[in-house]
């Protein structure tokens, strides 16, 4: 439910569904975001929904921040109506190669290496968000016995497609980048494509995500 609407500099807003992260409340937070961009609203240049928050930017010569408000308000959003999400296989490699925290990972859960990839890959992941670097989703809920906390020193380079865990999240980094994520796999899926302009996004806020277990001479074959 949506909580309050708040001025955010001097041409944007957020709209606050509370402090918690849930998937309730995530999907709230989808559904205006999906209606909000359904509506058109002169003015609006881009949205950017949150686990919890979603900011709206616009363009001051054409509305303000009155007028966005009052027709965010207006909205018909429907309680019952169910986000308009997909089911989505993620194939992912965890060799020695690729499982970069593994070792590690087994010390912080107390589980040897075949019980925490079977507990990753039994569970179906909601997507919350993308964000941090393009495409990158942002998955949940790992069951409390998989939560770790971020690295304590984070790498220079997480390379493109590495799959990693963090507290209730995993997620895939869409690009080589800095990151402090723990790494278990990678996948050779493309999952932000920038050629594709209207939907980049393999993806998307509210799918839900099925990770597989795939060879290496899988993961060598995959684009081929």
């Amino acid at each position: 439910m949506l909580k309050n609407i708040s001025n955010l500099g001097d041409a944007a807003l957020y709209c606050d569904f509370g402090i918690e992260v849930n998937k309730k409340i995530n999907s709230e937070v989808i559904k205006y975001f999906k209606a909000i961009k359904e509506s058109n609203i002169e003015g609006i240049n881009n949205l950017t929904p949150s686990y919890n928050k979603l900011i709206i930017s616009y363009d001051l010569r054409l509305t303000n921040f009155k007028e966005i408000k009052k027709k965010i308000e207006i909205l018909n959003i429907n309680e019952t109506k169910k986000i308009n999400s997909k089911k989505l296989e993620v194939p992912v490699c965890c060799d020695p190669a690729f499982s970069l925290d593994i070792e590690r990972l087994e010390k912080k859960m107390n589980l040897n290496r075949d019980k925490i990839l079977e507990n990753f890959f039994n569970k179906e992941y909601f997507c919350y968000m993308t964000g941090f670097i393009a495409g990158m989703p942002f998955l949940g809920d790992l069951d409390e016995n998989m939560r770790v906390p971020r690295l304590e020193t984070p790498r220079v380079k997480v390379p493109k497609g590495s799959v990693g865990i963090t507290e209730q999240f995993a997620n895939i980094y869409t690009f080589e980048s800095p990151g402090g994520w723990n790494i278990l796999g990678n996948t050779p899926l493309k999952v932000f494509d920038s050629s594709k302009e209207k939907e980049p996004n393999f993806i998307n806020p509210g799918d839900t995500i099925v990770f597989k277990k795939i060879s290496m001479e899988e993961y060598k074959g995959f684009n081929e």
